[in-house]
This record gives C-alpha cells, sequence and structure tokens, in this order.
C-alpha cells in the first residue's frame, strides 16, 4: 500500500489535492474581517476527507479556520476540550488574517456545519 504525503498548510490552503466526491465547499462568504477574533490553534491532523492531502494546524470547517469573537465563548470551549481528548494539544490563541481564510463558528452552523468531503443533500 502506497502511503500519501501530507501537505503542511495554513488552515485554507490546499495546493494539489481534489475530492474524489462531487461537492459543492462552502467558502463561509460572511463577509466579516476576523482579524482579533479568536481560534484554536492544534498539532497538526490530516483533513478526513478521501484523497485530500490537507493537513490543519488549527480547528476548521471546509478548510476554513473557524473563529469566534469572545476567547470564553462556551461553543469555543466544547470544541477545545474535545480537541484536547483527542490529543490535538489545543491552544485558544488570536486570528490573524496570515492564518488563512476564516469563518465564524456561528456563521459555520447557521450554513448547516458544511464539512469538506461529504456530499451534500441532493
Amino acid at each position: 500500500m502506497a502511503r500519501e504525503e501530507f501537505q503542511l498548510g495554513r488552515g485554507g490552503v490546499v495546493e494539489t489535492a481534489e475530492p474524489e466526491v462531487d461537492e459543492e465547499i462552502w467558502a463561509g462568504d460572511d463577509g466579516e474581517q476576523h482579524a482579533g477574533w479568536y481560534c484554536v490553534r492544534t498539532d497538526p491532523f490530516p483533513c478526513p476527507a478521501p484523497g485530500c492531502g490537507f493537513v490543519a494546524v488549527f480547528m476548521t470547517a471546509a478548510h476554513l479556520v473557524l473563529v469566534w469573537q469572545e476567547r470564553d465563548d462556551p461553543n469555543l470551549l466544547r470544541h477545545a476540550a474535545r480537541a484536547k481528548e483527542v490529543g490535538r494539544n489545543p491552544r485558544v490563541i488570536n486570528y490573524e488574517e496570515t492564518f488563512g481564510p476564516s469563518a465564524s463558528y456561528y456563521a459555520w452552523e447557521a450554513a448547516g456545519r458544511p464539512v469538506h468531503g461529504i456530499r451534500g443533500k441532493t
């Protein structure tokens, strides 16, 4: 069995991987700038989508860095706790635009929690 090489990158950057399923990737375009919001940095972990070589270093959704306005937001803390439970060494930090494209956690939730690599409802 050939081993796939992962690409270490910023949240939101995929250079050579293409999904193996037909899908519409959510862009998270809520029009907001999120500098100064909070995100969860983690140890690198691969995208679970089949054939995707993206490796995240933040909590992401559809390869977008999830962000929260408040450092003590209950959902941020819940997701960070879950990341800790699975050994991803989470750290809540200030989001910077240099981390890559972002999406508000609540905009992502309102959009139905789209996930890269999962075929949408037809």
